[in-house]
């Protein structure tokens, strides 16, 4: 058995404990008892993210939906089939559909429904600056057809609205299905669309402060409540049947440079979200009530103080305060193990060596956490000491699977870097290691802990060097259990990194570096065994892909150029395409009124098929 990355005492776990546990195990204090507040904007706080005090701000600022009704933890909590509950469908992040009504024989009849445009809005109250409708399609349902918006949309935010941007909605993340609605999100703007006819609901309008956008993860949900993270960092949740706020949390500091775009994740009595900044500053997973958006504990990727595990890996106290490792995407849960596993960022300076040569926990990890306390249960560092910005935010798998004549319980990953790795989840024991990608020369092969091993003639240089980029990113991946494959989009080429700026002093976060002439030998889609990691088949596309769907009918939906494409989930062969054009988001599927649906979203456009 090989040595596994694992904390042997709990009292030396990497946590906040939760405020109902006694004191603090590790990074801070627990934070104190919150009381609803009102928020009033003034100025930079003396608190911030790893002072034991902090724990951001609270707003009650509507009245609670009913407790009973919407969807229930059971219905939450049950494997993909006939809605889609959260952002990967289900907990264990497969993103694998037990529905087979669409199969290898049948996707070809699959037919258009509907197609519904979606406005992001803007301006003061959403319509635009003088209160018209915004630029670009209503959304009215039906075949597309423009129309006005004359659906509800409740205006809120800290903002006047100038930072927010008119035009087609940049739909991203998870798209949940629920009692026949869609609960649909772009950045700043969520929509709720009838999922029969695609006519839009209502629609919340977050008026920004601006500061940093990327894209959205999606909304999550839970009883009546719809949660979703604001890049100016706020949490709020909206009463699902109107759209209306009920609370909302500061996640983190928006003075202090932060961004949150992660998809809430409401376990288990937590409602799970955390941070994206690219400088350097303390990055975490926070939990929260889900009722009424209270702390419960904080987990901090790097060491806080002295005596945290972890702290001998960076060259300072200060330097691990400041290393980042962002918490941005989404998790998943084991509830036989009570284990949320998610992944962590890059250490931050990314390119210089102001945190001194050793791995920088527990930047760029798996991590494995009791979701009650908070508390590291055990990790697996997927690129010690990082210098290419080699995330580990790639949504894990959890199954259940024969690995070397018994069933065991493993977590997969394959993280920006290009490898393709298997665990034991329960106790994090690496079974599986392997390289993926055509042009991935990075590292110099395996340590003994079945981690890849930096090449540091690889690292950007003054003079240059010749590098592959990031072989995978953030989409999401998807997992079969009928064929055992584990399937994944890559990203394949190499250019030249220069270092421009060696004072890490001077190249704070992402800074420091550029770019020069390069050769792309483009994307392909990847099928991995997972007993092995070696590539069952690889076949290329046109372009990226935004995450991929997988079902129990044999079937894999990919992007491909302007087409969306199913293909022969076993062979990679395809069956079926439609050019609705680029993909924006993962596809789903699931059940209504007796038929299974496939949705997908492309050019700020929901698009419903369904098997007649």
């Amino acid at each position: 058995m090989k040595k596994t990355q694992k904390m042997h005492k709990v009292r030396n776990l990497l946590a906040i404990a939760t405020l109902a546990a006694g004191p603090a195990l590790l990074l801070a204090q627990n934070p104190p008892a919150q009381a609803p507040s009102n928020y009033a904007p003034s100025g930079p706080s003396p608190l911030g993210p790893g002072d034991p005090d902090w724990r951001g701000d609270t707003v009650q600022s509507g009245t609670p939906p009913p407790e009973t009704g919407g969807l229930d933890q059971a219905r939450f909590m049950k494997p993909l089939s006939d809605e889609w509950t959260s952002y990967s469908g289900d907990l264990t992040g497969k993103r694998y559909s037990s529905l087979k009504l669409v199969n290898k024989d049948t996707v070809k009849y699959l037919s258009l429904k509907w197609i519904t445009p979606l406005a992001q809005g803007c301006g003061p109250t959403g319509r635009g600056s003088a209160g018209a409708p915004a630029p670009g399609p209503g959304g009215g349902g039906g075949r597309g057809g423009p129309a006005p918006a004359a659906y509800p949309i409740v205006a809120g935010g800290l903002g006047n609205g100038e930072a927010n941007t008119c035009g087609l909605a940049r739909i991203g993340g998870g798209i949940l299905m629920v009692d026949g609605r869609l609960y649909a999100a772009s950045p700043n703007n969520v929509f709720a669309i009838d999922a029969r006819d695609g006519a839009v609901l209502w629609h919340n309008y977050w008026k920004s402060r601006g500061g940093t956008t990327t894209g959205t993860r999606g909304p999550g949900m839970l009883g009546n409540l719809i949660y979703f993270t604001q890049h100016d960092d706020w949490v709020i949740a909206l009463d699902a049947r109107n759209g209306k706020e009920v609370w909302r949390h500061e996640v983190a500091p928006f003075d202090q440079q932060y961004f949150s775009s992660i998809a809430p994740m409401p376990i288990k009595g937590h409602l799970l979200v955390g941070t994206g900044n690219d400088l350097d500053a303390p990055a975490f997973l926070k939990s929260l009530d889900p009722r009424t958006g209270a702390v419960k504990w904080i987990l901090y990727s790097t060491p806080q103080k002295e005596g945290d595990p972890g702290l001998e890996t960076w060259a300072s106290l200060d330097a691990a305060k400041h290393g980042n490792g962002a918490t941005w995407i989404p998790g998943v849960f084991d509830p036989e193990t009570n284990l949320y596993l998610y992944g962590t960022g890059n250490p931050t300076p990314a390119y210089t060596q102001g945190r001194g040569e050793g791995d920088n926990l527990f930047t760029s990890s798996l991590l494995a956490v009791d979701i009650d306390t908070g508390k590291m249960k055990w990790y697996f560092q997927t690129s010690p000491h990082d210098t290419h910005d080699w995330d580990s935010t790639q949504t894990p798998v959890i199954v259940d699977m024969p690995f070397n004549g018994r069933t065991r319980k493993l977590v997969m990953t394959a993280t920006r870097n290009g490898y393709f790795f298997v665990l034991d989840r329960v106790t994090g024991e690496h079974l599986v290691t392997s390289k993926l990608g055509l042009t991935n020369v990075w590292a110099q092969g395996l340590d003994p802990k079945g981690q890849p091993k930096r090449n540091p003639f690889k690292d950007p240089a003054i003079a240059g060097t010749l590098v592959n980029g990031s072989v995978l990113n953030h989409p999401p991946p998807t997992f079969s259990p009928d064929t055992g494959l584990f399937y994944i989009n890559e990203n394949n080429g190499l250019s030249v990194s220069y270092l421009m700026e060696p004072d890490p002093r001077g190249s704070m976060g992402l800074g420091g570096i550029t770019g020069g002439g390069g050769v792309s030998l483009g994307n392909t889609i990847v099928a991995v065994d997972y007993k092995t990691g070696k590539i069952a088949w690889r076949k290329k596309t046109n372009g990226g892909s935004p995450g991929l769907l997988s079902t129990a009918g044999g079937v894999l939906f990919v992007s491909n150029g302007q087409n969306v494409e199913a293909w022969d989930a076993a062979t990679g062969k395809g069956l079926w395409y439609s050019q609705i054009g680029t993909l924006q988001s993962p596809p789903e599927t699931f059940m209504l009124d007796g038929k299974q649906h496939v949705l997908f979203t492309s050019n700020g456009s929901l698009f419903m098929f369904v098997l007649n």
